[in-house]
């Protein structure tokens, strides 16, 4: 009911001459500093020893040590494209959550509705449904990936890692487009040490915010020690929520006619009551303790216990028919997110090898309130055959009984959403490396998880459960006159309970479970000293099922598609009773209601790389990745019947990737590479008509994507200049159908012949990806005396990007300044680019440091997603836009010890 739109030569002939154009003013707006310096620095470091000396203030570039194959070695080494942001990265880019880490990887996009609502993509892999999630997203070395994954405050990290294109060999099957991996500081043997970090920022127009948080790290004797972590967080609102002054979002009047029978049965609406400005603030508060302890030589057992509790208010979208930055909500918009993990690492030796094992638990709980207002209204805009869905009447405003009774106190007929997600996961992975003494290196594992997701979701109207209507008996109704007219005398009024639990008009309860088993090999050998080859192989098996309760009152009452599982009976008795899925659909093909789908297949990695001197690499990489497909439940169509709906087949990326990475001398790093990805099986989503807001899940064909990424660093004395970007040309290959309705066969299924009409045709671009998304910083370190000093600035671009991958979906959202004509004629509109400048300066002395920040500094509006309420078809004129954040500024100060 509710849906939210968020040969590697032949690749390079295919880009286009426009996209030629693009890539030469990228790199022209991204390289333009190197290019100033650079010339004359390029020539020394050539000549000079490899690896030349430092720069000449004694500096230079610092390195970092990754564990993306699962082993510690230089980012530089690492035959993958690949990001790595350390601690002092994060620190000096004020980075809190994903929203900014994501906007400072090239090749990360991300869509979602504000906190913990938030699903980032690689490449332009941009699944628009499915159950998995096609990025992983890791604590260390347990993965919590999901659609909409924690907010994870980022405070006492080591690094963040971003692998670029598909990793299903080493991290499975939510690996599909890439990995994220946030690893944390870990406790030092023998070592006191804490420290402090305070905060406070306002946003330019809107609240004030600020933060506090701690570490500290307690060793207890010599093979013992431990590390705290806690914070609290407040975030200030931006976003106002305006008085409508009897106006709606449109400028019309905020009167709901409700149909045309009666038309003094008119509801006004009015946001009085809660409109407030800066009404989306977050709070936040967490912590986490880790334990390392050696109880022998060459072994480290490692417990972690880690949790955040988040309260996020309003909408972090606005409405710009409303005004910048203000939007006119009705109810109560809160999302409370709270999750925790337990964590496990043991990691030791037997004989020579190398063993290592991570146990995870991840349990997570959601509590979302959200106004749904706009939903009642369009259906209002339908006219007189919504009337019963939308009037209901007041007990204290009745007079009669029977056919005699009249009503005329007409409650607030608004919808709300009230939602709870209950998640948990357990994880167990098992490696095993072969010693280093051996010709070659190889890594074997195995990997288990079990998860569990209990969704309890209600469309409700506040005070449903209590309004008036009665049953009809004997047939005698003489045509009552005033209002709530029952509908057998030709009125609208709703005869009976139209609630289904408590005040839900319409619920969805069902429980979801899903088990995935695999085993994978990874191996290195040096066929040269400099030559070495990488290949991987991991097979997996993944089984899903599910169960639960979807429709209305109607529903739930039908003898034909619901089953009373307490007492085995068609047909439930209304109201619901308290327990969970008491109450199931019938439509499972299945005597238990149980959904189910399972799978098994492999992906692999063969990489190539020459390390054309201690600095400078070269390598070629083939690998694929999956994302399991799902089951999809019969639907019964209003006055047609039964459809059965096939599975979903999985997707599969095959990514095609040259790139080399090179250091000149201790102050010039340049890395870059180049990729072709094949996307097949797109999943997509849909609500079919007539269902009462069911919908399946469909393939959309395939889709070819052709990029480049870079990265590059140049220091020169006190001056440092970094710069970082990606180009994704992202296109169907291919039409994409409309799934087409068989009545004859009652089926549901793709149309590979487009009898239907085409969704988006042959080399449409693939949703919510930027075509180019780069950033560069110059910074300028100095001292004072015993003062060190410094300054930053930086600049983020990212160009216009589509929203939806079905064309009138996608135009309906992007195309109201658009003229009919050009739209008719196919054009896929876009949100518009945007550029964002960032300002920071310190002081740091001793061990303290001072900081002071303005991000956005020009308060631009960068349109990251646009989304809606509803189906797109039918809510697009409440739509709302999900920006990069308001300008802020802040003031930061911290102390180690």
């Amino acid at each position: 009911m509710m849906a939210s739109n968020g040969g590697s030569i032949t690749m390079i002939a295919e880009f286009s001459k426009r996209s030629r154009r693009v890539i030469a003013l990228s790199a022209a707006t991204f390289l333009t500093p190197f290019a100033l310096v650079g010339a004359a620095h390029a020539a020394g470091a050539d000549a000079a020893a490899d690896p030349a000396p430092a720069a000449a203030d004694g500096g230079g570039l610092g390195d970092i040590v990754v564990t993306a194959t699962r082993r510690s070695e230089s980012v530089q080494k690492v035959p993958i494209s690949m990001q790595a942001l350390s601690m002092e990265k994060l620190a000096e880019r004020n980075v809190k959550g994903l929203s900014d880490f994501a906007l400072l990887m090239p090749s990360v996009s991300f869509a979602g509705l504000g906190p913990g609502r938030q699903t980032a993509y690689f490449r332009g892999i941009v699944p628009a449904g499915g159950t998995y999630a096609s990025v992983g997203y890791y604590l260390d070395d347990i993965p919590i990936t999901g659609t909409g994954v924690p907010d994870i405050f980022v405070y006492d990290m080591e690094r963040v890692e971003g692998l670029s294109g598909p990793q299903g060999t080493l991290y499975g099957a939510g690996s599909l487009a890439g990995t994220i991996r946030m690893i944390t500081n870990k406790p030092k043997l023998g070592k006191f040490e804490w420290g402090y970090d305070t905060e406070a920022n306002k946003y330019g127009k809107g609240a004030f915010g600020g933060q506090l948080a701690t570490y500290a790290n307690i060793p207890f004797g010599d093979n013992l020690a431990a590390r705290v972590v806690g914070f609290y967080r407040k975030e200030g609102g931006y976003v106002d929520n305006t008085p409508n002054n009897g106006k709606f979002n449109d400028g019309k009047t905020s009167t709901l006619t409700l149909g045309d029978k009666n038309p003094a049965t008119n509801y006004t609406l009015s946001n009085a009551a809660i409109a407030k400005k800066d009404y989306n603030p977050v709070y936040m508060y967490g912590g986490r303790l880790s334990v390392l302890w050696e109880p022998a030589p060459g072994w480290q057992i490692t417990p972690e216990l880690a949790g955040q509790s988040q309260t996020a208010y309003g909408y972090f979208g606005y409405d710009p028919r409303v005004g910048d930055l203000q939007v006119h909500d009705y109810d109560l918009t809160r999302r409370q997110d709270s999750w925790y993990q337990g964590a496990l690492s043991v990691h030791g030796h037997i004989g020579d090898f190398d063993v290592v094992s991570s146990t995870g638990y991840f349990g997570r709980k959601v509590h979302l309130q959200n106004d749904y207002t706009y939903y009642t209204v369009t259906y209002d805009n339908f006219g007189a055959g919504n009337e019963n869905y939308l009037q209901f009447f007041s007990k204290d405003g009745c007079t009669g009984s029977g056919a005699s009774m009249k009503c005329n106190k007409l409650i607030n007929p608004t919808q709300y959403f009230e939602g709870w997600t209950y998640s948990e996961k357990l994880t167990q992975e098992l490696r095993l490396s072969t010693p280093k003494s051996w010709p070659f290196e190889a890594t074997f594992g195995g990997f288990y998880q079990w998860q569990k997701t209990e969704n309890n979701n209600y469309y409700g109207i506040h005070g449903l459960a209590d309004v008036a209507g009665y049953t009809m008996s004997g047939g005698g109704d003489s045509n009552p006159a005033g209002f709530g007219i029952p509908t057998t005398a030709g009125g609208t009024m709703v005869l009976g309970s139209p609630a289904v639990k408590g005040d839900g008009f319409y619920i969805n309860e069902n429980n979801q479970y899903t088990h995935d088993t695999a085993v994978f090999v990874e191996g290195h050998y040096n066929i040269t000293p400099k030559l070495k080859i990488t290949g991987g192989l991991r097979y997996f098996w993944t089984d899903y099922w599910t169960t639960g309760f979807a429709g209305v009152a109607a529903s739930a009452r039908s003898t034909t598609t619901s089953k009373n599982m307490l007492t085995g009976t068609m047909g439930c008795t209304l109201p619901l009773p308290t327990e969970r899925l008491t109450c199931r659909n019938t439509n499972m093909l299945d005597p238990n209601q149980i959904g189910r789908y399972s799978e098994q297949g492999e992906t692999h990695k063969v990489a190539v790389n020459y390390q054309l001197t201690p600095s400078k690499m070269v390598y070629a990489n083939y690998s694929t990745g999956f994302r399991p497909g799902g089951y999809n439940r019969p639907l019964r169509v209003s006055g047609v019947g039964v459809f059965r709906v096939d599975p979903f087949k999985s997707e599969t990326l095959t990514n095609y990737e040259i790139g080399i990475k090179t250091q000149w001398g201790n102050n010039f790093r340049f890395n870059t590479a180049i990729y072709m990805e094949e996307w097949n099986n797109i999943q997509y989503s849909v609500v079919v008509a007539g269902t009462q807001g069911a919908g399946m899940t469909g393939n959309a064909g395939k889709a070819k994507v052709y990029g480049m990424e870079y990265e590059a660093d140049l220091k020169l004395g006190k001056v440092t200049v970094s710069s970082s970007g990606a180009y994704n040309r992202a296109r169907l290959d291919g039409n994409f159908c409309n799934f087409k309705a068989d009545k004859t066969n009652l089926t549901i299924a793709a149309d590979p012949t487009c009898s239907s009409g085409i969704a988006a045709a042959s080399g449409s671009r693939l949703p919510r990806q930027p075509e180019f998304k780069g950033n560069v910083s110059v910074r300028y370190d100095t001292e004072f005396g015993d003062y060190k000093a410094y300054l930053l600035g930086s600049a983020l671009y990212q160009s216009s990007a589509t929203q939806d991958l079905k064309l009138s979906n996608n135009n309906l959202l992007n195309c109201q300044d658009i003229a009919a004509a050009e739209t008719a004629a196919g054009r896929q509109c876009t949100t518009k680019g945007f550029t964002t400048f960032d300002f920071s300066a310190g002081l740091k002395k001793d061990n303290w440091a001072f900081d002071i920040y303005i991000q956005n500094a020009f308060d631009g509006r960068g349109v990251l997603t646009t989304n809606t309420f509803c189906s797109i078809d039918f809510c697009a004129g409440s739509s709302r836009n999900f920006t990069v954040r308001p300008q802020i500024f802040g003031i930061k100060f911290g102390q180690k010890f």
